[in-house]
């Protein structure tokens, strides 16, 4: 870490990734904190609250919306399954293909668990206008799109 002297000679790009990596960093305590008082691992609620907000989706789909690999959702899945939260069903025109679905009482679940942790999460960022909160979603919407253009052109470059 940068000590104040030579945080006040960074460059932009490197101060404001430094109070983003400690903003995160907090941000994402209060949300494992506010999961784990719920009774549930963080990527059990990913792929329940994916499945709650998104429909049913595709075992890989789930991975790609929650950034877990191929593995960790699988077991995920499998995890929530057995007990009775969600179900994998072949799809009509492709038998092969399965998709997630929630249950009526992984439905009901969800539901009251999403309400408690965006409850948390509301007074997590309670210090913040909605004015602030949009022009920093906005900010850090624009940042990580153009973050990743500049890893995907980089991967690109390795790859040639």
């Amino acid at each position: 870490m940068l000590d104040s002297e030579d945080r006040k000679a960074a460059s932009p790009g490197v101060h404001l990734w430094l109070v983003l990596w400690k903003a995160s960093h907090a941000l994402r305590e209060v949300a494992h904190e506010s999961i784990a008082s719920l009774g549930m691992c963080l990527s059990d609620f990913a792929v329940l609250e994916a499945l709650l907000h998104k429909g049913p989706l595709a075992v890989n789909e789930i991975g790609r919306k929650v950034m877990l690999t191929s593995g960790s959702i699988t077991t995920a899945v499998d995890r929530l399954e057995r007990r009775g939260l969600v179900e994998r069903r072949a799809l009509e025109n492709d038998r092969r293909a399965r998709m997630v679905h929630l249950t009526g009482t992984g439905r009901a679940l969800i539901r009251k668990l999403f309400a408690a942790h965006e409850r948390d999460m509301g007074q997590a960022a309670a210090h913040l206008t909605a004015r602030e909160i949009a022009a920093l979603t906005r900010g850090l919407r624009t940042l990580g799109q153009a973050a990743e253009a500049m890893t995907n052109a980089t991967r690109r470059r390795k790859s040639v």
